[in-house]
């Protein structure tokens, strides 16, 4: 037999901290955000009168659409593999902090564009073995990081899409980074 719920309505205190929560949230694609007297009942699980109507609490809107990111296409991976086509050029990552790594990235990705490249390489690493007996040490730290950092929106208008390297240019410890044309 299940218990009964406990009701009680959010103090005064608490809608100002719901509300503030609210403004701060965007809504899925679809989707609206529950206004104060549907989020009372949601946490109380009661149906609730509200004492005066509350305008609806509105996402903010959108800003630009990111453009989206594609992989790498087959032909170029194929004359890549083969050694007919290389890349224009590559970044070490390799002993770097992740701050400094991310720094160099941004920096190098910037040149790149700006130089006409189409096609980079950056080298992360795989991340090697922990020092001494660092058992719950974490490795691999640039090999999980630059992938994130070149799908966030500062770099959407720089990166078209990336794809992991072939084993001759390092394999799951590099990435081919396909450049956006630079506007002109």
């Amino acid at each position: 037999m299940t218990r009964p719920r406990r009701t009680r309505s959010l103090s005064p205190e608490e809608r100002r901290l719901w509300a503030q929560v609210a403004r701060g949230v965007v809504p899925m694609a679809g989707r609206v955000v529950p206004s104060e007297p549907d989020a009372e009942q949601a946490l109380s699980g009661t149906p609730r009168q509200p004492d005066e109507p509350s305008p609806p609490v509105r996402a903010p809107s959108p800003g630009p659409a990111l453009p989206p990111l594609t992989s790498v296409d087959r032909k170029t991976l194929l004359a890549l593999r083969r050694g007919s086509r290389s890349v224009d050029a590559v970044i070490d990552l390799h002993g770097m902090r992740q701050s400094e790594a991310h720094g160099a990235l941004l920096r190098f990705l910037g040149r790149a564009q700006g130089a006409g490249h189409s096609l980079v390489l950056v080298i992360t690493g795989k991340g090697g073995a922990g020092i001494g007996n660092a058992t719950f040490e974490e490795r691999g730290v640039l090999r999980r990081m630059v992938p994130h950092w070149l799908r966030l929106p500062d770099l959407r208008g720089i990166v078209l899409g990336f794809e992991e390297a072939s084993p001759q240019h390092g394999g799951s410890g590099a990435l081919y980074v396909r450049l956006r044309r630079r506007r002109t």
